[in-house]
C-alpha cells in the first residue's frame, strides 16, 4: 500500500495522527502501543470536527504538568530500548534525528544535547512514534508528499519572537520542494516537516495509484480562505510493472580476525534491528587471509542502527554502504484458521495476478516448540489448511 500526504494547508504531528486515525487506526490500540514505549504521562484525545464543511479528526496530546523535557540522547535511548518493532523504531528515530540535527545546527550545540521542550517532549514522542505505528498498522510501504506550503509572519516561542517559517523548519526542509502561500500563521511545524522529510520518497504530484481511502487531520485553528486540514490518501500502486519497486541500502564489511561464534549472535541482533536480510560470504583478504564478508540489506531509516550494531559487535573498523534498486512481488500478512488456531501467513501476489500463501517461519517455530512436534509437520499442516 502507498500513501500520499496532501499538505495543501501545511502539516503538523497532530494533524498527521488525526488523518491516520481517520483512515482507520484504532485510538485505543494506538494509546496502548505508545504506553509500551513506556510513556505514560500523556492523554490523547480525538474529536470529530468540521473545517469548511469537511469532517476530520482533531487530535490533542495533553501532558502532565510534571512532565520533563528530554534531550535527543534520552529520547534515542527510550525508543531503542522500547518494545516497539524494529520498523517503528527505525522510522521514529529517523524523524527525531532530522529534528535534532536541525536544532543543533541552529543553536550551535551538540546534537545529543538538543532538548525537545519546544516541541513538548512527550508531545513529540507521541506524534512521531504514533505516526510510525500508524504507518506500520496500515501496511504502508511507500510514502509520497505534495510540495510543502510556506507561510509568513511571526510566532512567539521559547526563544522569543521568530519569523515564520521558524529556522528549524527551513533547515529540516532543505532539499524539499516548497512554494509560498499568503497565510500569516505557522502552518508547518518542525515535527510535521521532519515526518515527511524522513519518510517520503518524493515531493510533487499524486503518484500513480488506485485510491482506496482518504483521511483528514485537522489543525488547531481556522484559516481564512482554506480548510486547515492535512489529507492523507492511501491506495494501491498501479505502476506498469506488477512488482513493487523501492530503494534500499546494502551495508557491508569484511572481517578476518573475529571469533566465528560471534557471527550467529550478530545476525540475530541485526534482524532485531530491522535488517531485511543478512548473509555471509567467504572471501580472501590481504596477505591471502581467509575472511568473511558481511552483507546487510536494510531500509534507509535503519542505516545508522545497522552500522552502529556492526561497529559495536564486531572487530571491523569501518563499513561501506550504497543504495540498491529492488523489485519484489507484493505481499501482505493475512490471518487464517488452522488446526493450530488462527495463524499469520504471507499472501503473495504473482506477476499474473494470482496469489499464493507461505507460512511464516517464526510462527511455525513457535507452534513447533509449544506442541513439541517437528517444524516440517507444522508447515505441511498449515499448507494443507490453505489448499
Amino acid at each position: 500500500m502507498i500513501a500520499y500526504f496532501d499538505c495543501f494547508s501545511g502539516i503538523s504531528g497532530d494533524m498527521t495522527l488525526g488523518a491516520f486515525i481517520d483512515l482507520g487506526v484504532p485510538v485505543d490500540w494506538l494509546i496502548e502501543q505508545i504506553q509500551n514505549i513506556p510513556l505514560h504521562d500523556f492523554e490523547l484525545t480525538v474529536s470529530n470536527v468540521f473545517k469548511n464543511g469537511i469532517s476530520a479528526k482533531q487530535v490533542e496530546v495533553k501532558t502532565a504538568t510534571s512532565s520533563l523535557s528530554r534531550n535527543y540522547s534520552q529520547i534515542l535511548s527510550l525508543l531503542s530500548n522500547s518494545s516497539l518493532s524494529a520498523n517503528v523504531k527505525g522510522m521514529s528515530i529517523s524523524v527525531f534525528d532530522i529534528i535534532a540535527t536541525a536544532e543543533a545546527r541552529i543553536h550551535a550545540c551538540p546534537k545529543e544535547n538538543v532538548h525537545f521542550h519546544e516541541l513538548g517532549g512527550v508531545d513529540s514522542i507521541v506524534d512521531i512514534a504514533g505516526t510510525a505505528l500508524c504507518i506500520d498498522y496500515l501496511g504502508i510501504t511507500k510514502l509520497y508528499s505534495s510540495k510543502i506550503p510556506i507561510s509568513s509572519g511571526f510566532v512567539n516561542c521559547r526563544h522569543g519572537i521568530m519569523p515564520v517559517p521558524p529556522p528549524a523548519v527551513l533547515s529540516i526542509l532543505n532539499g524539499v520542494a516548497v512554494y509560498g502561500v499568503d497565510i500569516k500563521k505557522e502552518i508547518v511545524t518542525p515535527t510535521g516537516a521532519a515526518i515527511v522529510k524522513a519518510l517520503c520518497q518524493s515531493f510533487g504530484k499524486f503518484p500513480d495509484m488506485i485510491v482506496e481511502k482518504t483521511g483528514y487531520g485537522a489543525g488547531k485553528y481556522d484559516l481564512e480562505h482554506i480548510p486547515n486540514l492535512l489529507r492523507i490518501v492511501t491506495g494501491k500502486d498501479i505502476s506498469e510493472d506488477t512488482c513493487q519497486k523501492d530503494i534500499i541500502l546494502q551495508v557491508e564489511t569484511c572481517i578476518d580476525d573475529m571469533n566465528p561464534e560471534i557471527f550467529g549472535y550478530l545476525m540475530d541482533r541485526l534482524f532485531e534491528d530491522g535488517a531485511l536480510d543478512v548473509y555471509w560470504a567467504p572471501v580472501y583478504m590481504k596477505k591471502n587471509r581467509p575472511g568473511t564478508k558481511i552483507y546487510v540489506i536494510c531500509n534507509h531509516y535503519n542505516k545508522d542502527i545497522v552500522i552502529n550494531r556492526i561497529l559495536s559487535e564486531t572487530s571491523t573498523t569501518g563499513v561501506r554502504y550504497h543504495e540498491l534498486e529492488r523489485k519484489k512481488l507484493p505481499r501482505r500478512r493475512v490471518e487464517i484458521k488452522t488446526i493450530y488456531g488462527t495463524v499469520s501467513v504471507k499472501c503473495i501476489t504473482n506477476t499474473d495476478g494470482s496469489t499464493r500463501f507461505a507460512p511464516e517461519y517464526e510462527v511455525c517455530k513457535t507452534i513447533a516448540l509449544e506442541k513439541k512436534i517437528p517444524i516440517k509437520n507444522v508447515y505441511e499442516n498449515i499448507l494443507k489448511d490453505l489448499s
